[in-house]
């Protein structure tokens, strides 16, 4: 009989990056509240130009890396790629335009998912426990800053459906599904914990811990807007960059093994050059669309919901990829 591969609970050190992001930005919201969007603004918007948008500009890579293909081949599969691709994400433009509301919550359904599983450890042995994992981090994402910032999140929630078209939620429904979703994460979490701790696994569940403290840290020290840029860029999207760095033939140099600050530089240069076509061509979509939206986009309010649109289009074709290739092989 084959003997089970042991399942790995020891701390991740290329996590020390997205632990160190998050405590400082915390740090700039308790001190300077005043102006933490003026100081984090502009870090956001180069990380989410070198990070955020990038870390799903490489989509297209992602199965040659487990399944080579050459020569003519490539092309043929790139071709299907992108058909593939953008039928996804055409699929939800429709649903946007023919039920924005039920648009909305698949999107934050399917970024509950996607947010969740990134941060949920690889079980191979145990996929029940990966799924749950995964469902109570997402959700833990946006249960805090429903309870820290309530006002601001249904605004921002409306607001989306406003710019779409969609039936507003009420305060009332808004209260309620966060409050049913708190005692969820609450208890699913202390669940979580304790069946970590029978298993023996007290790294794993004192490693989800302290993220859980990190992460309630920064959504209720800054506004929902700021927390979510920090997360996406400097956690989510940095430790996919990192996650998929090996399997496009990055290898760190021998002398930057102490350089660890060099050594991440490095890695996300070479990221961004193999992001880079694509990125240049979102870069410039991303300009047409808001020329073409202008007249919509007279607030910030409506800035920001047309940029949640946009993420939504791409979101489901890059978490499907995850999930369904990156995930599995790693579960396998």
């Amino acid at each position: 009989m084959k003997a089970s591969a042991p399942i790995a609970t020891s701390f991740a050190p290329h996590m020390l990056y997205s632990y160190g992001a998050v405590v400082v930005a915390m740090g700039v919201g308790l001190l300077a509240p005043a102006t933490a969007a003026i100081l984090l603004g502009p870090v956001l918007l180069l990380g989410l130009a070198l990070l955020g948008l990038a870390h799903g500009a490489c989509d297209q890579l992602v199965l040659p890396a487990y399944h080579p293909v050459r020569g003519k081949a490539w092309w043929l599969y790139l071709v299907r790629f992108l058909v593939s691709y953008l039928a996804l994400a055409a699929v939800v433009v429709v649903g946007w335009w023919l039920w924005p509301s039920a648009a909305v919550l698949f999107f934050f359904l399917l970024t509950i998912w996607h947010w969740g599983s990134a941060d949920a450890p690889t079980q191979p042995q145990r996929p029940a426990l990966w799924v749950a994992h995964s469902v109570l981090r997402g959700t833990l994402l946006f249960v805090i800053p429903a309870f820290a910032w309530p006002a601001e999140m249904l605004h921002i929630i409306n607001s989306l459906l406003y710019f779409t078209g969609g039936q507003l939620v009420t305060a009332a429904v808004f209260a309620s599904a966060a409050q049913g979703a708190g005692w969820v994460v609450l208890l699913g979490h202390l669940g979580l914990w304790v069946g970590y701790a029978k298993l023996n696994e007290a790294n794993r569940w004192r490693i989800d811990m302290l993220e859980v403290l990190l992460l309630i840290g920064l959504f209720v020290v800054l506004p929902p807007l700021l927390a979510v840029g920090v997360y996406f860029c400097f956690w989510h999207s940095l430790q996919h960059v990192l996650r998929l760095n090996p399997l496009l033939g990055y290898t760190a140099p021998i002398s930057s093994r102490r350089a660890k600050g060099w050594e991440l530089m490095r890695e996300i240069g070479f990221f961004v050059r193999r992001s880079l076509p694509i990125l240049l061509i979102s870069l410039v979509a991303l300009a047409v669309l808001y020329v073409l939206f202008a007249a919509r986009l007279s607030t910030s309010d409506a800035l920001v919901s047309l940029a949640l649109v946009v993420a939504s289009v791409v979101t489901l074709p890059h978490a499907l990829l995850v999930s369904l290739v990156m995930d599995r092989k790693a579960a396998s």
